[in-house]
């Protein structure tokens, strides 16, 4: 790993990754949210992310975890182009993507897709099925109804639905469903990368389960990657191949899925992991509980040096001046901690 020289930078790569086996790359990413008085001047800026660099791999499932506000979604939504880019780069299979526009950002949004959180709202009501999956593949392609019709059909089957579905409206289906509805849509123009936006959070927890389970057979039989994004610790571990602690819009630890959980380093990691409910009330009680003290920075003014300091139970005095960055302490496990080192 490079050491950036830039306090805000932060850097996750694996030492011997091959370029051509990175689908999308950061590179010392910010995005702000500039705060605006009544006539329109700008009082304040909300860093939601502020200078991240990471690294996805083709086929792997990255997982994005950390408390609500810490930045995941913001991050998630500005590598796709949802959002843009405050400043910093975002590279896309290899093509910097940050400043595509028009034509080319529709060709590239045909590759990235998302699946919101929320099943309800993110379907329109006054569609139905039909046309809510077959929306993105319309964009730009002159298909005939036919077409579409066999199309929409076999996307439905993939995520467990039936060809007599596509006639319904959003309305007509559990939370459940219309979560795989939505899956369908973002399948619909074959992509590669999906930002999985909390997408099990507002389910039922036995709905959760199927809806995971479809997205790993998903990803395996199209060979897609995904960027998961939840509050739900122990089913990212189920589903990721790696996982990125965030904190106040920086990553905090980097690690292989097992390794996190079972090696974790960073106080935060350790108070979050700590806080994961075990369904077997004796080994629950057998458990320490990593309660976090202290003050919860505002996002409009963080405090300077690391983050989590005012938070810590480990913070040293450095901790309150120096800025940590990301450093490997093991292979694959990153680390941004002075008072862990």
């Amino acid at each position: 790993m490079t050491t950036p020289n830039n306090s805000q930078k932060q850097t996750v790569t694996a030492g011997n990754t091959p370029h051509d086996d990175i689908i999308l790359e950061a590179r010392d990413l910010c995005k702000h949210f500039p705060l605006r008085s009544f006539f329109g001047r700008s009082k304040h800026v909300v860093k939601a992310v502020d200078g991240i660099d990471l690294r996805i791999r083709r086929g792997e499932t990255f997982g994005l975890v950390g408390e609500s506000g810490c930045g995941k979604s913001t991050l998630g939504r500005t590598l796709i182009r949802m959002y843009e880019p405050t400043s910093g780069s975002v590279f896309f299979d290899g093509q910097d993507i940050t400043n595509v526009t028009g034509r080319k950002l529709v060709d590239i949004h045909r590759r990235m897709q998302i699946v919101f959180q929320d099943p309800y709202l993110s379907l329109d009501p006054h569609l139905n099925v039909r046309e809510i999956v077959s929306e993105p593949m319309r964009v730009g392609n002159k298909l005939s109804a036919a077409e579409i019709d066999d199309k929409v059909a076999e996307i439905l089957d993939r995520v467990s639905l039936h060809r007599d579905d596509m006639y319904k409206f959003a309305y007509e289906f559990s939370g459940g469903q219309r979560q795989r509805i939505g899956i369908a849509r973002a399948l619909s123009v074959n992509p590669e990368f999906i930002l999985c936006d909390e997408p099990i959070s507002a389910l039922d927890v036995s709905i959760q389960a199927q809806v995971v389970n479809m997205l790993e057979d998903l990803q395996e039989e199209f060979g897609l990657t995904y960027l998961f994004v939840a509050h739900d610790l122990s089913m990212v571990r189920h589903i990721s191949t790696r996982i990125g602690v965030m904190y106040l819009g920086r990553l905090v630890e980097v690690a292989p899925a097992d390794e996190l959980y079972e090696n974790p380093l960073h106080p935060y990691s350790r108070a979050l992991l700590s806080a994961v409910p075990i369904p077997d009330p004796h080994l629950a009680s057998m458990r320490k509980r990593i309660p976090l003290e202290g003050e919860l920075p505002s996002p409009l003014n963080v405090p300077e040096g690391c983050r989590f300091c005012t938070r810590c139970p480990q913070v040293k005095d450095s901790c309150k001046k120096d800025s940590p960055q990301l450093k490997e302490v093991y292979p694959g496990h990153f680390l941004a901690c002075g008072s862990c080192a």
